[in-house]
C-alpha cells in the first residue's frame, strides 16, 4: 500500500472518528517548497461535510495521524493545508525494499493484456526522411512503455509497397537508369530508388511545360503528360500480374527493404511482424459486402458502397467504389481484422500516424465499433504533429527531403564537435569515440523529440539539441556518467551495495528529495502507459537529474566521514543512475559508462 493510500485511509479514520462523518474522497497535494512538509491534505473540499473552522479541522487531524501513522513525524496547519512531514524511516525502509530489485519501476511482464502499435509504414519509393524518424521513435517508446507497464506488446508496421508513386520511381529507373544498381552507383540501395522518384518528378514538369506551351491547359497536361500515363499503364500491369512489372517491382522493393533494414538499425528500432500492401490490398472488401447485409453500409445507385456516420458528427463515407474496388479505408478495416486473426490474444492496436489522418481513424475506429468487433473499443491513434528543420519545410518530390540517415550521421558529428570544444575526450580510442558520438547524438536526437508532447509541432534544432546543459539528453547522459564515476571511485564492494542500510539514519533533506523523486517512477511509466506519452518519461527523467545534481552539490558524498551515511549515498547515486538507465530504455536512448 502507498503512503497516499494509508494516509487517506487514516484521514478519513479521523474525520470518521472525530466528526463521526464518512468522507467519501481525500485530496492531496506535494506542500509548497516555502512550507515543511512532504505531503499535504487539502482541507476545503471536506467543509462541505464538516463544519467548522479549517485550521482547527486541520489540526485535529493532524494530531490524530501524529498518534496513529508512523509513517508522519509531525504537521503543521497554514490556512486550509495541513502539512505532515514524513519520518525518515518511512523513506530509508522504501529504500531498503528497492535496493535489490531489477527493473524497478517497470510492471510485471505480460500481467496485463497484449497490444499491437504500428509504426514507420513507410513508402517503398524512397527512404525514410525526418517525419518517419519522429514516428518511429514514438512508436518505438509507446512499445517500450507499454511492455514496462505490463501488456505484451507486438511492433508491427505495413509497408506501402503498391501504387502509382512505386510505378514512377519504377518507370524513371526503366527509362533512365541504364541498369544502375546500389553495387554500380556506391549508392545507399532505398537513397537509389528515391533518386528515380525525383527523376520522374523532374521529366514529368517538363512534360507538362511543353504541353503547356503546345497550347493545352495545364489542368489538362498533368493528366495528360505521357510520363504519367505510362506509370498509370505500368500500375494496372502490376494488378494483372504481369512477369516483367513484377520482376522490376521485386528488384526495387527488395533494394529499399534492405536501406529501411540499415536504417531501423542505426536508429535502434525494431518490428515483430510487417505487413504489405501488396498482401492486404484485397482485404476489407468481403467485410464491407456482410456489412451490408447487416445494414452498417448502404448502396448508391452506382453500386457504390458507403457508411452513414452523420448521427456521430461525422459524414458519409465510402468503403467500396461502384467498380467493386477498395478504398485505404477498406483496407485497413481489413488489416485490423487480419491482425487480430493473427494475433487472437490483442485487445488493442495503437496506430502512431501524423495528425493529417486524424479523421480517418476517428471513421476506421467508429466503423469497427458498428461492425461488433469488441477489441475496437480499444483503438488508439497515436497522432503526431509535424517535425521542422529551421531550414524550413520538407519537400520529398522535389528531393529536398531531410533524410533520416543524413540527419542520423550529422547528429553523430555535431556530438563529436561540441565533445571536442568542450574536451571531455581525454584518454578515449577513437573507436570509444566513436561509439560516444554516435550514443550522444543519437540520444540528443531522440530525447529532444520524445519530450515534447507528440500532438505538438515540434522545430528541431541540432545544435541546440547537443548542449550538455538544460533540458537534453547529454545533460542526461553526462549524469548519468557522473555516477557511474562516482560508484567507480567509492571503494565499496559487492556486500556493501546488497546489504540493507540502517533506518536509523537521520536523512539530509536533499537526500528526502531525492528518494521522492525515485519513488515517482513506478507511477510515472503507468501514466505514460495510460496516456501514450514517452514526453512523462522523459521530462521525469529530466526532473530526476536535476534533483540528483542539486543533491550532488550540497551534500558530501565520497568525503563523508560516517562509513553509513556513505553507503547510503553511494547506493543512492546508483539506484539514481538505474532509473535513468532504465527511463532512458523506454526513449530508445543509450547511456555512457563514462564521457
Amino acid at each position: 500500500m502507498s503512503l497516499q493510500q494509508i494516509l487517506e485511509e487514516k484521514v478519513k479514520k479521523a474525520v470518521s472518528d472525530l466528526y463521526q462523518i464518512e468522507l467519501p474522497s481525500v485530496e492531496f497535494q506535494p506542500t509548497r517548497k516555502d512550507f515543511e512538509g512532504d505531503v499535504t491534505v487539502v482541507i476545503f473540499p471536506m467543509l462541505r461535510f464538516v463544519k467548522g473552522n479549517p485550521v482547527q479541522i486541520g489540526t485535529q487531524i493532524g494530531e490524530f495521524l501524529q498518534e496513529n501513522v508512523e509513517e508522519i513525524a509531525k504537521f503543521n496547519v497554514v490556512k486550509g493545508f495541513l502539512n505532515l512531514v514524513v519520518a525518515d524511516n518511512y523513506y530509508l525502509n522504501f529504500f531498503n525494499s528497492i535496493l535489490s530489485t531489477a527493473n524497478y519501476g517497470y510492471a510485471e511482464p505480460n500481467s496485463k493484456h497484449a497490444v499491437m502499435v504500428e509504426y514507420s509504414s513507410p513508402n517503398t519509393n524512397k527512404p525514410l526522411h525526418l517525419g518517419h524518424i519522429r514516428n518511429n521513435l514514438l512508436g518505438y517508446s509507446v512499445s517500450e512503455i507499454l511492455k514496462a507497464s505490463g501488456h505484451k506488446v507486438y511492433k508491427t508496421q505495413i509497408i506501402n509497397d503498391r501504387g502509382i508513386h512505386i510505378c514512377k520511381s519504377m518507370l524513371a529507373w526503366q527509362k533512365f537508369g541504364k541498369g544502375e544498381t546500389p553495387e554500380t552507383s556506391g549508392l545507399k540501395s532505398d537513397h537509389l530508388v528515391g533518386k528515380y522518384y525525383v527523376a520522374f518528378d523532374q521529366a514529368y514538369k517538363k512534360e507538362i511545360e511543353t504541353l503547356v506551351a503546345e497550347g493545352m491547359d495545364k489542368a489538362q497536361a498533368e493528366k495528360e503528360a505521357p510520363i504519367l500515363l505510362e506509370a498509370q499503364e505500368m500500375l494496372r500491369k502490376w494488378e494483372a500480374g504481369d512477369e516483367e512489372v513484377v520482376a522490376l517491382w521485386t528488384m526495387m522493393n527488395g533494394w529499399v527493404y534492405e536501406g529501411f533494414d540499415t536504417t531501423y538499425q542505426n536508429l535502434g528500432v525494431d518490428f515483430d511482424k510487417l505487413y504489405y500492401e501488396s498482401n492486404t490490398y484485397l482485404l476489407g472488401r468481403d467485410v464491407v459486402k456482410d456489412g451490408l447485409n447487416k445494414g452498417v453500409f448502404f448502396k448508391k445507385e452506382d453500386g457504390s458502397v458507403w457508411i452513414d456516420l452523420t448521427d456521430e458528427g461525422l459524414d458519409e463515407k465510402i468503403v467500396l467504389r461502384s467498380d467493386g474496388t477498395a478504398v485505404y479505408m477498406t483496407q485497413d478495416i481489413g488489416t485490423a481484422i487480419q491482425r487480430v486473426t493473427d494475433f487472437p490474444d490483442i485487445n488493442g492496436m495503437v496506430y502512431t500516424v501524423g495528425n493529417e489522418q486524424d479523421y480517418h481513424f476517428k471513421v476506421l475506429f467508429l466503423i469497427l465499433k458498428k461492425l461488433g468487433y469488441p477489441w475496437a473499443e480499444k483503438l488508439y491513434h497515436l497522432s503526431y504533429g509535424m517535425v521542422d528543420l529551421p531550414s524550413g519545410k520538407m519537400k520529398s518530390r522535389e528531393g529536398t527531403v531531410v533524410d533520416a540517415d543524413d540527419l542520423i550521421a550529422s547528429m553523430e558529428e555535431t556530438a563529436a564537435e561540441i565533445s571536442k570544444e568542450l574536451g571531455k575526450l581525454e584518454g578515449y580510442s577513437e573507436e570509444e569515440k566513436q561509439n560516444l558520438f554516435r550514443i550522444i547524438g543519437l540520444g540528443a536526437l531522440k530525447y529532444f523529440i520524445l519530450k515534447v508532447d507528440p500532438k505538438k509541432r515540434i522545430l528541431f534544432n541540432p545544435e541546440e539539441s547537443v548542449d550538455f546543459q538544460g533540458n537534453t539528453g547529454p545533460f542526461i547522459q553526462y549524469t548519468y556518467a557522473r555516477i557511474q564515476s562516482i560508484l567507480r571511485k567509492s571503494n565499496l564492494d559487492a556486500k556493501d551495495f546488497s546489504t540493507a542500510l540502517e533506518v536509523t539514519l537521520d536523512l539530509h533533506e536533499k537526500e528526502k528529495e531525492l528518494l521522492k523523486q525515485v519513488q515517482l517512477f513506478p507511477e510515472t511509466v503507468q501514466l505514460a502507459a495510460e496516456n501514450y506519452s514517452p514526453a512523462l518519461v522523459a521530462n521525469y527523467v529530466y526532473d530526476l537529474v536535476k534533483e540528483f545534481n542539486s543533491f550532488y552539490q550540497q551534500v558530501t558524498i565520497l568525503g563523508e566521514t560516517d562509513a553509513e551515511k556513505k553507503r547510503f549515498r553511494v547506493l543512492l547515486s546508483q539506484k539514481v543512475g538505474e532509473v535513468i538507465q532504465s527511463a532512458f530504455r523506454l526513449l530508445g536512448v543509450d547511456v555512457p559508462e563514462r564521457m
